[in-house]
């Protein structure tokens, strides 16, 4: 089992398509590189590291771990085998796992199903808009689907409009400890617009605010009515949520508000909310819908009238790591368990298959996810073993066409113009918890791999999750944290590679 994925992952075609050739033969058996022997060059590179970490005046732990690429010789490790939490580095695992298991090209597909017949213009049964899955749907698309199912020659539905979304069951947030109102923590659905998020908006009008909220996307914004706000008159909390069964209902304090603004916020009824949105653009083409009503047994049978595709997973994934968008690394992950298992996992159950996946392809002993995002703390990972699958990956160029550039900075944070340093990585932020993995191409040319791991997990113990607010000292603590991870790049470049 383990040789096959690892052969897979690392010379499968799928992957090959996101670069060029790899540089090296991939290895067939799980990557474990040894540890050099101690010597005295090893011992004065650790001394400066710790010189580094003092200096960052960092509470809680600090693990690295850096590798040759070409050779996956370990280079310098600190704390390698201390499992921390991962954050939104998770991510760059997840797509890993999601091309290995679904494949580059893969595609998404968002589709309208007729439960019966069509004659002269009129469907004589249920109309379905069924969600497979889509990470990206948006309400252009929806707009598009619409007009398709016009030139398809549709013009009437006798029976009912119906939603289905259990190509990813449903969740009714990624992280139930996170604030209700965080958009970045929404729910999870096999049918999910505008990464299910609703635009709240408000101006103010003498003394009271005129109130929209809509799904708006680069071409649209229509209002909607499943997402519901009233402005309270208090001054705390900022929000609170009910759950008002077939819609979200929202209150604001009108404190909070000043003279206008706007935010997006989190959608609890995804198939509803996707539902509305596509019946309001149905109805500009003069098909009138009966409301939307949820499907929760299986996928619905009958004819494809239209069909959406997304964008290639490559460029969904490229997306997804440049703007960390937790409810995309959730949704290509359990694609990617349902396609490993033959049928759709929730969140707790598709964690765990990754989390095997990782250790039988990349030998990551010491990895426990909890999500595919890292929103969960509560995952592990380990330096060494996240530098391991990176050096594994960048054999095959599977990883680094998709990760953002990271400019190098100096102490007070300016940008070290002409560096000869390329440095390709995915980071990631929680409150006393700052990570960055990745690729460093030295000077010399020398690839490297490497994973810096920081947290303190007594002092996030303290927060409350649910509230929302910054804890005291969070801010700066994670600054250090950032500048330790520039100097220790900084470092390995003119060590390694100089």
């Amino acid at each position: 089992m383990s040789n096959r994925i690892t052969r897979r992952l690392f010379t499968a075609s799928a992957l090959a398509a996101l670069a060029a050739p790899a540089v090296a033969e991939p290895p067939a058996v799980s990557l474990r590189p040894l540890l050099r022997p101690a010597s005295i060059r090893a011992a004065r590179a650790a001394a400066e590291a710790e010189a580094l970490i003092a200096q960052a005046r960092l509470s809680g732990d600090v693990g690295y771990a850096v590798l040759d690429t070409e050779t996956g010789a370990v280079l310098e490790s600190r704390a390698p085998a201390t499992g921390l939490p991962p954050a939104s580095v998770t991510k760059a695992l997840t797509a890993l796992y999601a091309l290995d298991t679904l494949g580059a090209a893969h595609r998404f597909e968002t589709r309208l199903v007729a439960t019966g017949p069509v004659a002269d213009g009129v469907l004589r049964g249920d109309l379905v808009l069924a969600g497979g899955g889509d990470p990206t749907l948006d309400t252009d698309a929806l707009a598009d689907m619409a007009a398709a199912l016009k030139r398809a020659g549709v013009r009437e539905v006798t029976g009912g409009f119906r939603v289905w979304g259990g190509a990813v069951p449903y969740r009714r947030a990624i992280d139930a400890r996170q604030p209700v109102h965080a958009g970045y923590n929404p729910a999870l659905s096999g049918l999910s617009l505008n990464h299910n998020r609703v635009r709240f908006e408000w101006t103010r009008t003498g003394a009271d605010y005129a109130i929209t909220m809509d799904a708006r996307s680069g071409r649209y914004r229509p209002d909607v009515t499943v997402a519901r706000m009233r402005v309270a008159d208090r001054s705390a909390p900022v929000f609170t949520y009910t759950d008002a069964g077939a819609r979200d209902d929202w209150t604001v304090a009108r404190a909070a508000l000043g003279g206008g603004g706007a935010r997006w916020l989190p959608v609890r009824k995804p198939e509803l909310y996707a539902g509305e949105v596509f019946a309001t653009f149905a109805r500009s083409h003069g098909i009138v819908l009966k409301a939307p009503g949820e499907i929760d047994d299986a996928a619905p049978q009958g004819r494809t009238l239209v069909t959406h595709q997304s964008d290639p997973l490559a460029d969904i994934l490229r997306g997804m790591l440049r703007y960390s968008t937790n409810i995309t690394a959730e949704m290509v992950g359990m694609a990617a368990s349902a396609r490993r298992r033959g049928r759709a996992l929730d969140l707790a159950a598709s964690a765990r298959e990754m989390t095997g996946w990782a250790r039988a392809a990349l030998g990551m002993e010491t990895s426990a996810l909890r999500d595919h995002s890292g929103l969960d703390d509560r995952s592990r990972l380990s330096p060494l073993d996240m530098a391991r699958a990176l050096a594994a990956a960048g054999r095959a160029q599977a990883l680094r066409p998709l990760l953002r550039e990271v400019t190098l900075r100096d102490a007070r944070g300016r940008p070290r113009r002409g560096h000869p340093a390329r440095v390709q990585a995915k980071t990631g932020t929680l409150y006393f918890v700052s990570t960055l993995a990745g690729y460093v191409t030295a000077p010399d040319g020398r690839g490297l791999a490497f994973a810096i791991l920081t947290a303190d997990d007594a002092l996030r113990s303290r927060i409350d999750p649910s509230r929302g607010e910054r804890p005291r000292g969070a801010r700066g603590w994670n600054l250090r944290a950032k500048r330790l991870q520039q100097a220790l790049i900084a470092r390995w470049s003119e060590v390694h590679g100089g």
